[in-house]
């Protein structure tokens, strides 16, 4: 898979990704080690803005200790797909296929995935096992986090009152779960 500059600006490195075309990546091209972000994609209840800003923090925060940012995103609405975010951005959906290609062209030193909200989190997990560096929370602690029953089990272990909650997949199970919550 090949990218292309798309940017009326001549110096914004801002890339679309196609099949059969040539590379054309080289807008901007420097000497410095390269960390990649992902961004939040396409928008969804509960994913926001707060995602958007870590995300732009963190590639400002990069570039101020000297690395090269490439930012993935797909979402027009959010300043993480603003060409002059990042070094480098490439506007394309978060899919394994379109991270991992652009992974392979650019050779950076890692991935953040964490800030990026519900859609880089579940790509973490495919990213590492196709041998990509996850820099920050790794895919088993993201693991941990979301799945709730081994939370509770490690507050248990840690003797740390939480809230009832739990899982449910249709309305029966919902019912008997608030029915246990209740507070008697």
């Amino acid at each position: 898979m090949g990218s292309v500059h798309v940017s009326g600006t001549p110096d914004a490195a801002y890339y679309y990704s196609s099949y059969n075309i040539a590379n054309d990546t080289s807008k901007v091209n420097t000497e410095k080690p390269k960390i990649m972000i992902l961004g939040s994609g396409p928008n969804r209840i509960g994913q926001g803005i707060e995602f958007d800003y870590c995300c732009v923090h963190a590639a400002k925060a990069l570039k101020e200790l000297g690395f090269e940012t490439i930012m993935i995103n797909c979402n027009p609405e959010t300043v993480s797909t603003d060409y002059d975010t990042s070094d480098k951005l490439y506007f394309e959906p978060l899919t394994l296929e379109e991270v991992l290609s652009i992974h392979e062209k650019e050779k950076p030193l890692g991935v953040i995935a964490q800030f990026g909200g519900q859609t880089p989190l579940n790509l973490a997990a495919d990213l590492k096992k196709a041998g990509v560096n996850i820099l920050g929370t790794s895919p088993e602690t993201i693991d941990f986090a979301e799945d709730r029953d081994l939370f509770r089990a490690m507050m248990e272990k840690l003797d740390i009152p939480m809230p009832e909650s739990g899982m449910a997949v249709n309305v029966e199970e919902a019912l008997a779960i608030a029915e246990k919550s209740v507070i008697q």
